[in-house]
């Protein structure tokens, strides 16, 4: 009975870590294609990009999104796992 407790207590923990992780992920995935995409883009106009908006437009907002899905589908796995057990 107390592992039941001690359970429900770490729900809130897994959600938020879980989809702290994803998004810090998501965000360093979709940094690195925007920084490419940038450098390529740059090469190929022959000028200097602007490096910010590889956060700003790009990495920023889709980790945002992402977060937020991942949020929703971690509170969604975590309370569904317990019924189906």
């Amino acid at each position: 009975m107390a592992a039941i407790k001690r359970r429900w207590f770490w729900i809130p923990v897994r959600i938020l870590l879980v989809t702290f992780l994803l998004s810090l992920l998501v965000f360093a995935l979709c940094l690195l294609l925007g920084i490419v995409g940038l450098t390529i883009n740059g090469a190929v106009r022959g000028i200097h990009p602007n490096m910010t908006l590889a956060y700003r437009a790009f990495a920023f907002p889709v980790a945002s999104v992402a977060g937020a899905v991942a949020l929703f589908v971690a509170i969604v796995l975590e309370f569904r796992e317990p019924r189906e057990t």
